[in-house]
């Protein structure tokens, strides 16, 4: 089957068990009735890319890039999802956050079940977060209460897979996502955006890795950032 060029997806790695694709920000993972006006997705574009099923192993949300695996057969599916499960998968990104968090830290934190739903009354569930900040930016305009904006990129581990769970966990220590609609806030969320020409959630999954299956070596599957992320990893001198 044929796939136009516009549809095509950048296929990071493939083997006989397993496919990964860069996942461009604003594709859903797979069809939902909680976007149900969008008609295309990232398991239905690769399946017409391939002409071969897939079977989807993880999410990202629409907003978030980067490093999407998906397994060629639903026996590899089933024992990679028990890795899932289990916590045998690592899961890095690269996250642009409001405020100067810590150096270094770790939310624990149990999140709710459906982040869409009011908290109240849900079953809370263990939710664990390492971070790493890897620079700190002070930006020349408002927000509000300072005449100059804080901003920091961090390198996250999720040790955990809750829905929403890194934008979940940085709002709960006051450093929200930038370009978070539903945790963030809009006013930094433009300002930031007309500052750095882009208007996206700052969040990319970097890096995968997949512990091996019937014999088969581990795999690390990795996603070097976009272009708008540029100016954010350029050397920066230190935090005071």
């Amino acid at each position: 089957m044929d796939t136009p060029d516009s549809d095509l997806l950048r296929v990071l790695h493939a083997d006989d068990d397993v496919v990964a694709i860069d996942k461009p920000a604003g594709l859903l993972v797979h069809r939902s009735s909680l976007d149900a006006h969008e008609t295309r997705s990232a398991a239905e574009l690769l399946r017409a890319q391939l002409d071969a099923p897939v079977w989807m192993l993880h999410r990202l949300d629409k907003a978030t890039s980067g490093v999407l695996a998906f397994a060629r057969s639903a026996a590899v599916a089933s024992r990679l999802g028990e890795a899932f499960t289990a916590g045998g998968v690592r899961k890095r990104y690269l996250a642009l956050v409001r405020g100067w968090p810590a150096a270094e830290g770790e939310i624990d934190y149990a999140l709710a079940r459906d982040p869409e739903l009011p908290s109240a009354g849900q079953p809370r569930l263990p939710a664990v977060t390492r971070y790493r900040r890897l620079a700190c930016f002070e930006w020349p305009f408002a927000d509000g209460l300072h005449a100059a904006s804080r901003y920091a990129l961090v390198e996250v581990e999720p040790l955990s897979g809750r829905r929403h769970q890194i934008r979940r966990h940085f709002k709960h220590i006051a450093h929200p996502l930038v370009g978070d609609t539903t945790h963030g806030k809009s006013a930094h969320n433009r300002a930031v955006a007309a500052w750095l020409g882009t208007s996206r959630l700052w969040l990319h999954a970097t890096r995968l890795e997949l512990p091996g299956v019937d014999g088969a070596a581990p795999r690390v599957i990795e996603s070097a950032p976009g272009g708008e992320w540029a100016p954010l990893l350029a050397p920066q001198p230190p935090a005071m």
